[in-house]
């Protein structure tokens, strides 16, 4: 009997104990959900390296955070598109990449809580208060694009030290468009070279402005660091080795692709550094409590074959100290 009576009272108490515990073994690990805004097609580099550094911070896809990745592919409405859907599907935070695709998110989420990161803008001033503190719900990464115009035209002067008179090529319907021709006038009063500035807002103009600049008025040429610019670097390249002129512009890819050099930042590294930003906001951090960063590491890189083929020799000391040479 008192074996009965004590199997009796063990019923109740392992079943409360069930009960007690079932919820913690049955609730599903809280998965973030990440919406992300890119540019266009360089700026995927960005969205593989942030993912990866997730990866490694112990966010793994399908399991603890999931993405919804949109590329506006430099077309400015589908871009206004895609950020209204992303702020309508009220994600944990988005992630943005580029001055271009950052500015209607910054609008779209003006006064609200919904965390925004950009992995990389040329211009971070367009859409926050300051460096030390962005005084809304922005943070994230520069890609020190204004910053680094000083340093690209001493770059084009030690590669090509004959250089006096430089096109500044730039896209008048752009974000950085006058933050850029300041920056340029700057520089190129500290290294003695006369600018002049030549505008063209797609394919069809740039082409045509392309055939006025030739080495009876030009040196070399800066690109603005415009998706106009970037994403036409076929026409500008095969106009600069017709004409043997050297092209400076502001992104990696566009050296690989037939320009003489650039410093910048990789946008996968830069992935990697919003990445443990955002984890920090996922973990408590206010994005305005975190400073914009500065990228970590810069990147020089230079077009030996390009170089060759506008008969330009470049010095050793130079390519010793380039990041990537391209032969």
């Amino acid at each position: 009997m008192k074996v009965i009576k004590i199997k009796r009272l063990l019923v109740p108490v392992l079943i409360f104990f069930m009960v007690g515990i079932k919820p913690t073994q049955t609730n599903a690990q809280h998965v973030y959900r990440l919406g992300a805004l890119l540019g266009e097609d360089q700026f995927v580099l960005a969205v593989e390296g942030f993912k990866k550094k997730m990866a490694e911070l112990g966010y793994i896809e399908g399991k603890s955070i999931s993405y919804q990745v949109y590329n506006g592919e430099s077309d400015r409405e589908k871009l206004r598109r895609f950020a209204e859907k992303l702020v309508q599907d009220k994600p944990d935070l988005i992630v943005t990449s580029s001055t271009t695709a950052t500015v209607p998110v910054a609008k779209l989420t003006l006064g609200s809580n919904l965390p925004v990161v950009f992995l990389s803008s040329g211009n971070p001033l367009e859409f926050v208060k300051s460096y030390a503190s962005s005084g809304n719900n922005l943070t994230g990464i520069s890609a020190a694009t204004l910053d680094l115009t000083a340093k690209r035209l001493e770059l084009l002067k030690e590669l090509a030290p004959g250089v006096k008179r430089v096109v500044s090529l730039n896209n008048p319907k752009g974000v950085n468009y006058r933050d850029h021709l300041a920056a340029v006038r700057e520089a190129a009063k500290q290294n003695g070279v006369t600018i002049r500035e030549v505008n063209a807002s797609n394919r069809e103009e740039l082409i045509q402005v392309l055939g006025s600049i030739t080495r009876k008025v030009a040196d070399a040429i800066l690109l603005q660091p415009d998706v106009t610019m970037i994403r036409n670097i076929d026409v500008t390249v095969q106009h600069s080795i017709r004409e043997k002129l050297p092209v400076v512009p502001t992104v990696i890819p566009n050296v690989r692709k037939g320009a003489l050099a650039t410093y910048a930042p990789e946008y996968f590294v830069l992935g990697q550094q919003g990445a443990v930003l955002v984890d920090k906001i996922l973990k408590g951090a206010k994005p305005a409590s975190l400073p914009i960063e500065q990228p970590n590491k810069l990147v020089l890189v230079i077009n030996l074959k390009t170089a060759k083929a506008i008969g330009l020799k470049i010095p050793k000391e130079i390519l010793i100290r380039a990041d990537e040479v391209i032969e």
